[in-house]
């Protein structure tokens, strides 16, 4: 009896042993994993797939999707063929006045943690004749957007005077909350994003008028590159009332004044208004279709490819919207070229990657919390005075502006964290 309790015990304790042991196995193969994707020794890096913000718009024809049915995706409710030969040409527009409007897509999977509807309290008013627009008051500065010689001479100075100028900039943890979640490699097609990049933003954010009247102008477009777009009069008087009342701020007073210093520009204010109007409103051809695109559209907005890619969309503001109609699935930040520096919640300029109607934006830069009116005054300003590399300091953050021309038009511009 004795050796038989004994060999009991003996078969027992062997088979914890055992089961601890490939434990053991497998927790260190997630930690040996873990740390060669952290440190970097992994070859896939950035030699293979370069950091390059939009080099997969412009360059590179590789099809990237996210296959994950456990959070939640846009999926089309026909068959892929059936959107790719008519979704992608269809020249249906967004209907403003459809709410939770889906355009087709229907969620599934994990509902998103978002129930914030956007107040939009004065959007109808934009579209009213321009002799029925309110406006708010002229910014008075003063002497602050004068631009100064070394502005002047010096790129990086007057985008850094743009940044102090952003009076309408957000704060962090009082304007609204982000959660970056964990962060990846830009090959690396893991989740790894709990939930929401945007944790909430306040209501306050989206009646200040500059915010609103850009809010209003992102629904006005096709999203699927080469589909011709359309353009109301109401839309154009949109447009219209969006530069009327950024041209009433800070960075575009000192915009005018710059670009009117170089002459790119004269120094009424109703031919620089209708040089922005034309610079970032005016349709061009993109994918061989004429005016089925705009520097606005593609660089605020985003563009979906037909070869299934996310191109464009820069803007936060953008972000938060379809991420509140659970359009956009958030999946973490790029590790920052330099170690060490993780972003948290204050972090004003991310790399991220995400899904917008199920197609994969593999790496994508914006500036989170800026204003609006900062956004066309920096881009614009880089766009006249700067090149293709623009490598400048704004704020506490080295960022290189990437702009690309198509000839006098702005192709694509953003910003990439510099090393």
């Amino acid at each position: 009896m004795d050796g038989l309790i004994k060999g009991l015990i003996d078969v027992a304790l062997g088979g914890n042993n055992n089961h601890d042991q490939q434990d053991n196995d497998r927790d260190e193969r997630s930690r040996s994993s873990w740390s060669e994707v952290v440190s970097g020794d992994q070859e896939k890096d950035s030699d293979h797939h370069p950091q390059k913000e939009e080099v997969e718009t412009w360059q590179d024809n590789s099809n990237r999707h996210s296959p994950r049915p456990h959070k939640e995706q846009y999926r089309p409710q026909t068959q892929r063929q059936e959107y790719e030969s008519e979704t992608f040409n269809s020249p249906n527009r967004h209907n403003k006045s459809d709410e939770g409007n889906n355009d087709g897509w229907q969620t599934v999977g994990k509902p998103s943690k978002q129930t914030h509807k956007v107040p939009k309290d004065n959007w109808n008013s934009y579209k009213r004749p321009a002799d029925e627009q309110q406006y708010s008051n002229e910014v008075e500065v003063g002497s602050r957007v004068e631009p100064s010689e070394d502005e002047l001479a010096d790129l990086s100075r007057a985008c850094e005077k743009l940044w102090d100028l952003d009076l309408n900039r957000l704060t962090p943890g009082k304007d609204y909350e982000i959660d970056c979640g964990e962060g990846k490699k830009v090959y690396q097609k893991d989740d790894m994003a709990q939930g929401s990049l945007f944790t909430w933003v306040s209501d306050d954010v989206f009646r200040k008028p500059t915010y609103a009247r850009f809010l209003s102008l992102l629904d006005n477009y096709n999203p699927h590159q080469g589909s011709k777009e359309v353009v109301t009069s109401e839309e154009k008087q949109e447009q219209a009332s969006f530069i009327e009342e950024i041209s009433r701020t800070a960075p575009i007073k000192y915009l005018h004044k710059f670009l009117a210093s170089k002459r790119i520009t004269s120094g009424s204010s109703q031919d620089f208004k209708r040089l922005l109007t034309s610079l970032w409103f005016d349709l061009y051809s993109r994918c061989g279709t004429s005016g089925s695109s705009s520097a606005f559209e593609h660089v605020f907005v985003g563009e979906i490819k037909q070869t299934s890619e996310v191109s464009g969309f820069h803007n936060w503001l953008q972000f938060y919207l379809e991420e509140t109609k659970g359009a956009v699935d958030y999946q973490g930040y790029i590790f920052p070229r330099r170690r060490g520096e993780v972003p948290d919640s204050e972090t004003q300029l991310l790399t991220i990657q995400f899904e917008w109607n199920g197609v994969l934006k593999s790496v994508s830069s914006t500036l989170v919390g800026v204003s609006p009116e900062f956004e066309i005054a920096l881009y614009t300003l880089c766009f006249f005075a700067g090149t293709e590399d623009n490598h400048i300091q704004i704020g506490p953050y080295p960022v290189n502006i990437k702009c690309y021309r198509f000839g006098d038009r702005i192709g694509s511009v953003f910003p990439i964290a510099d090393s």
